[in-house]
């Protein structure tokens, strides 16, 4: 059963009925999708069914609701859907995740880090550890974990793929710090095995961000789902030749 949730960044009760939705999916087995108006899958589907009202609910590209739903009514209109199993796969809606905002957040928090190395040590002009340790900072820190944040939050809403959440971006967050540190004080310090420490677990981290954004930008890669992935609109719309898997 596919179920897709049409939304808009500004309509305040959209954010209620994706609330609502999310908990429905983690109970139910539906291929659910949030899709943005303003993308262009969310404004074929509104040209396709001739939508004048969002949140608008399309279950199997019918038009079956439309407002925010109760949990209990939500519930009522996939109740031929199986109990789902748990999994960390899931779509990202209009707000960001908790880890997706953690991230955002530890990477201004190394972006001060950065900046305090100028004025104290000399930062990115001194000469030997001093100047490599708080580029580090910046580059391991700083730009790695903003990257983190905004693509674990973007890219499935670009792609309309789902991406691996659960524990995953814990464990990569916390690989990233432990290794950022453990690699500015083999810098600091001229400690080369805590230094090579810090690398593996640093690049830990990364290969754990790659392991999790692939198959959002080529869901065929997903174990068991169908070509495009779920949640990704096909055929929707007028097309002058049929579709390409």
């Amino acid at each position: 059963m596919k179920v897709q949730l049409l939304v808009s960044e500004w309509c305040a009760s959209c954010h209620q009925a994706e609330r609502v939705w999310r908990e429905v999916a983690e109970e139910r087995a539906i291929d659910f999708a949030v899709v943005d108006m303003g993308q262009p899958e969310g404004k074929a589907l509104v040209s396709e069914l001739r939508l004048k009202t969002i949140p608008a609910l399309v279950i199997d590209r019918e038009l079956k609701a439309v407002g925010v739903q109760t949990k209990s009514e939500a519930l009522a209109l996939v109740g031929d859907a199986p109990t789902r199993q748990a999994s960390a796969v899931r779509h990202v809606g209009l707000g960001m995740e908790r880890s997706s905002r953690i991230a955002v957040l530890a990477s201004m928090g190394y972006l001060f880090l950065a900046g305090a190395a100028l004025p104290v040590y000399g930062g990115f002009f001194a000469d030997g550890p001093a100047r490599v340790a708080p580029l580090h900072v910046l580059t391991l820190g700083f730009l790695v974990f903003l990257i983190y944040g905004l693509a674990e939050h973007m890219l499935p809403r670009f792609t309309g793929n789902p991406i691996r959440l659960g524990p995953w971006p814990w464990v990569q967050q916390g690989l990233s710090h432990l290794g950022l540190w453990l690699f500015f004080a083999g810098f600091w310090w001229q400690l080369h095995a805590v230094l090579v420490t810090g690398a593996l677990l640093a690049w830990s981290g990364l290969a754990l961000f790659a392991f999790r954004i692939w198959p959002v930008l080529w869901p065929t890669l997903w174990p068991g789902g169908r070509e495009g992935g779920p949640g990704e609109l096909k055929g929707i719309g007028v097309q002058t030749e049929p579709p390409r898997s």
